[in-house]
C-alpha cells in the first residue's frame, strides 16, 4: 500500500528555517507529481508547493521566494525547505501525491510552529 512519511517539524523563531521531508513508498516515486499542503488552526487546507515528475515547481503567492520544494529519486523522498518563517506559516504541514483521479494519498502531517 501507499504510504507517505513526513518528519522535520518543529518549533522555529520568527526569521528561522526548517526542512520537512516526505518519503513515499508503494509507488513508482519519479512518475508522480508530489504535493505539500498546509493547513492552520481554522482554515482550509491550501496547497503550498507542488513539484512535477519533471522538477517544475509551483508555489502559493504567500511563500514565494521563501520556500523550496525538491525531490530526490533514489530516495523515494521530497523536501520543502522553508526559510524566514513567520507566525503565519504555522500550519500541520501534509505531504500528498494524487496517483489517478480515484487515489489520492496523505502523510500523516508534521506540525510546524513559528513563534517566539
Amino acid at each position: 500500500q501507499v504510504q507517505l512519511v513526513e518528519s522535520g517539524g518543529g518549533l522555529v523563531q520568527p526569521g528561522g528555517s526548517l526542512r520537512l521531508s516526505c518519503t513515499a513508498s508503494g509507488i513508482i516515486f519519479g512518475i508522480y507529481a508530489m504535493n505539500w499542503y498546509r493547513q492552520a488552526p481554522g482554515k482550509q487546507r491550501e496547497l503550498v508547493a507542488t513539484i512535477t515528475s519533471g522538477e517544475g515547481t509551483y508555489y502559493v503567492d504567500s511563500v514565494k521566494g521563501r520556500f523550496t520544494i525538491s525531490r530526490d529519486n533514489a530516495k523515494n523522498t521530497v523536501y520543502l525547505q522553508m526559510n524566514s518563517l513567520t507566525p503565519e506559516d504555522t500550519a500541520v504541514y501534509y505531504c500528498n501525491v494524487r496517483v489517478n483521479s480515484q487515489a489520492t494519498y496523505w502523510g500523516q502531517g508534521t506540525q510546524v510552529t513559528v513563534s517566539s
